[in-house]
Formats: C-alpha cells, sequence, structure tokens
C-alpha cells in the first residue's frame, strides 16, 4: 500500500484550516487532480457526510465515495472508496506561531487485479502528493489573506 506524507507550513490559523478543510468539496481548489468533489448528503458538515470525487490520475478518471471519519479541531480523516481501491487522506493541523503546520499523509490501497498496479501508483501518488502540498499551500495562504 503506497503511503505518502507531507508537512509543510501556512500563515493560516489552525481554527480556519480546520474549517475549510472539513469541507471535502474545497478538493476542487485544493486537489490539482480533482475534477468534480459534491456533497451527496445534507445537513452539516460532521464525521459521516460524503462527497462523490472524481478526479484523473496518470489520464484514467476515478470517481471514488469520500466520507469524512474523523473530524476534530487539529484532524481530519477522510476515506474514499470504490471498486478497486480505498484512500485514506489524514491531515493533521497544529499551531505554528501565528499560522499552522499541516502534515498530510495519504494512504492508497489496491483491490483485486488493481493491485498490480501498485509499483506504478506508488510513483504517481509520489507527484501527486507535490502537487497538492503546493496547491494546498497556496490556497490556505490566500484564505488567511482574505480573513483579514
Amino acid at each position: 500500500m503506497p503511503t505518502v506524507t507531507r508537512t509543510f507550513t501556512v500563515t493560516t490559523p489552525p481554527e480556519l484550516v480546520v474549517d475549510y478543510l472539513r469541507d471535502f468539496g474545497h478538493a476542487e481548489q485544493w486537489d490539482p487532480g480533482t475534477r468534480t468533489c459534491e456533497r451527496i448528503d445534507s445537513g452539516p458538515v460532521t464525521e459521516g457526510s460524503f462527497w462523490h470525487h472524481v478526479s484523473t490520475i496518470a489520464g484514467v478518471t476515478v470517481e471514488l465515495t469520500y466520507k469524512l471519519e474523523e473530524l476534530t479541531d487539529r484532524k481530519l480523516v477522510f476515506v474514499g472508496e470504490n471498486q478497486s481501491s480505498r484512500i485514506i487522506d489524514t491531515i493533521t493541523v497544529d499551531a505554528e506561531g501565528t499560522g499552522s503546520a499541516i502534515t498530510y499523509v495519504a494512504d492508497l490501497e489496491m483491490f483485486g487485479a488493481a493491485r498490480l498496479f501498485g509499483p506504478v501508483m506508488a510513483l504517481v501518488f509520489q507527484k501527486r502528493a507535490g502537487d497538492t502540498e503546493k496547491q494546498m499551500a497556496t490556497v490556505l495562504n490566500q484564505l488567511a489573506t482574505s480573513s483579514n
């Protein structure tokens, strides 16, 4: 199971980071591979909320149903699943001065015949994680600017 970890800092305080990231629909803004991400249930965004997520990975369109599994004032865990894979995104947010230190961990598990692509997906996953880190940092830093 490929796992990637990225840690970076932003100027946005932790409470604003968590409030923004808890809505996985915002992945359209911070994840360069995301094409669409729409909420498929209603009400406040809490543990148990769901999204339909469409992304492109290595030129292939992938659809996952994501669930917000865990939400605290410093940690978010999203689990995305389809018939051939499961992705667990864990985002931890700690105070760093007036901003935040963010640790983003993505674990990919592939099922059935898709497991044959594991080594290739590990490389693709590493590149995508770097792109996501840059985009997420940019979006979160802009969030800090707009909230002042």
